[in-house]
């Protein structure tokens, strides 16, 4: 048993040039930027919830009198769940099924079995940060069915996880496409600006219809009546 605990611990493929690519001086910045990168998120996800509770308590009338349900909960659940499946939807179409970039792949092309491994190394730790969003976005909503006066209307989910989804192809665009350079969306792609520049506005564009579906006048009516 000690054996073959120790062997899985000192061996992520048990290839000796795979781990010398891995455990390199790269290791912990990556993780470190791969980890702040989803505590940036998260802190969008808190202001997004700090701006909600703050436009939806100006109908102190219409919450005193019961004539609307609060929209915040339910809505910041979607959002973090969208996050994370934003996330696994970027992970598992463009990294795992059409194979068109790795999380490190502009650093380390996945060109061989080196570049190959160590890539998917770094997608897994990615995939481990979504899966948490994912369940931390499940724990939110589980709660909710223990609260009263909590809207449960399907376009808060609907639009809560569209705006998550935008929120991450907007930061992950920005950050690890434009900032950091970790990879492109397309590595094999003749013009790789314009597939970077189009996932940014992919991000853009669940954003708008997100926030059109959510901040409507039935969840967040614009006067006190």
């Amino acid at each position: 048993m000690y054996h073959f605990v120790k062997g899985i611990a000192n061996c992520i493929s048990c290839n000796k040039e795979v781990q010398n690519a891995l455990y390199n001086s790269n290791f912990l910045p990556n993780l470190l930027t791969i980890i702040s990168g989803f505590l940036l998120l998260f802190i969008i996800v808190v202001l997004f919830t700090y701006f909600s509770t703050r436009r939806f308590q100006k109908n102190r009338s219409l919450i005193r009198d019961k004539k609307i349900l609060n929209p915040v909960p339910l809505s910041t659940a979607s959002v973090v769940i969208g996050l994370g499946l934003g996330g696994f939807i970027d992970g598992i179409l463009f990294h795992q099924i059409l194979q068109l970039h790795g999380m490190v792949s502009n650093k380390l092309p996945i060109t061989d079995l080196v570049g190959k491994a160590v890539n998917m190394f770094w997608d897994g730790i990615f995939h481990a940060t979504t899966f948490m969003a994912v369940l931390i976005g499940f724990v939110l909503l589980v709660r909710l069915l223990k609260r009263k006066n909590i809207n449960p209307s399907p376009k808060l989910a609907t639009g809560g996880a569209l705006i998550g989804w935008g929120i991450f192809n907007t930061v992950e665009g920005i950050i690890h496409h434009h900032i950091l350079k970790f990879h492109n969306v397309n590595e094999f792609a003749m013009n790789t600006d314009l597939w970077n520049y189009g996932f940014l506005l992919s991000g853009v564009l669940l954003l708008v219809i997100g926030y059109r579906v959510v901040y409507n006048r039935d969840h967040y009516p614009s006067r006190l009546e």
